[in-house]
């Protein structure tokens, strides 16, 4: 075996090409793939035990029934701050962030980003109309029967806006975009919530089938050719992605909160389907109207974590190349 020279070329001689190194890149494209995929996936999934289990059931309905209850006391003062919130949700602000978006995308120079988030947006809020649709509510009995309302539409068109955003803005704006997307997607479900709009399950489901078209998009990114290996690119598969930092402090705070919102979620409306088959007291309907609350908080912060590391996954190549060390 012949060990490499040291000895330096000889003057006007031809440099040695360098060897490109081994980077399992087409490996990694295909492992974010196929997580985007498990995502998408398992969106759908909870999607449909969302429905079959609060939409479907007697005793669905019956916890449910005692959050949509519940949402009276303090709906008064409640409601002033939720209708604003509400009432910004229309086809003209959809239009108006969708362009923002396809603009911000354009001045970066990421045309693929103007069409995708394009079909993000039109893609979880056609699917959210489409699903409502073809969706059954049976009537147990159990409240007004207004028919299927799963899964909302305001919370789909507040969480596909902010996912939007999201996608295009530069890595450094990720983590707070992320954040900022979570909470707008709360306000927004909790103010549904408020109004009686709709029941926590329509919310929930909501992000995730935001989520899921959010996974798809990620996906179809990851699939696209990567730019040309330049050995700034290649140091971000090396280790040196000076954005993971940040963006994974932000992933665990949102899912601390998501862990820790969703425990409480759970307590309270394990409460009210204990006593779901009793006549329900003001404190328990309003116990399950805060449980409701939670589940709404949980699955926004839960759903936008994984947003930001699916994005942060499958971005470019050369973004974060071309940021300075």
């Amino acid at each position: 075996m012949h060990e490499r020279s040291s000895v330096p070329p000889a003057r006007g001689a031809a440099p040695a090409p360098t060897p490109r190194p081994s980077t399992g890149r087409p490996r990694a494209r295909a492992a974010v793939v196929a997580w985007a995929v498990v995502v998408a996936l398992t969106s759908a999934a909870a999607v449909a035990v969302l429905w079959r289990f609060f939409v479907v059931t007697w005793a669905g309905q019956r916890v449910e029934d005692a959050s949509f209850d519940g949402a009276r006391y303090g709906q008064g003062r409640l409601w002033v701050v939720a209708e604003p919130v509400l009432d910004v949700v229309s086809v003209g602000f959809v239009a108006a962030v969708l362009l923002a978006a396809v603009l911000i995308a354009v001045v970066r120079r990421r045309w693929s980003l103007a069409v995708q988030v394009a079909v993000l947006v039109g893609g979880a809020n056609l699917t959210t109309q489409v699903v409502k649709r073809l969706l059954d509510r049976p009537d147990h009995g159990v409240g007004a029967d207004y028919g299927n309302t799963l899964p909302s539409g305001h919370t789909t068109v507040a969480a596909s806006v902010s996912a939007a955003l999201l996608l295009v803005v530069p890595p450094r704006a990720r983590p707070a975009a992320a954040v900022v997307g979570a909470a707008y997607t709360s306000a927004t479900g909790v103010s549904t919530l408020v109004g009686q709009w709709h029941r926590p399950s329509d919310v929930v489901a909501a992000t995730f089938v935001v989520l899921a078209w959010v996974a798809v998009v990620c996906g179809a990114m990851a699939v696209a050719p990567a730019p040309a290996t330049t050995t700034a690119a290649l140091s971000r598969v090396e280790g040196g992605d000076r954005w993971w930092r940040r963006t994974r402090a932000t992933v665990v705070a949102l899912v601390v909160a998501a862990v820790g919102s969703g425990a409480f979620a759970a307590v309270l409306l394990t409460r009210t389907w204990a006593a779901r088959a009793d006549a329900l007291t003001g404190r328990a309907e309003l116990a399950a109207y805060a449980g409701g609350v939670a589940a709404v908080v949980a699955a926004s912060c839960l759903t936008f974590a994984l947003m930001l590391v699916l994005r942060h996954a499958a971005g470019s190549r050369d973004e974060t190349a071309a940021a300075p060390a």
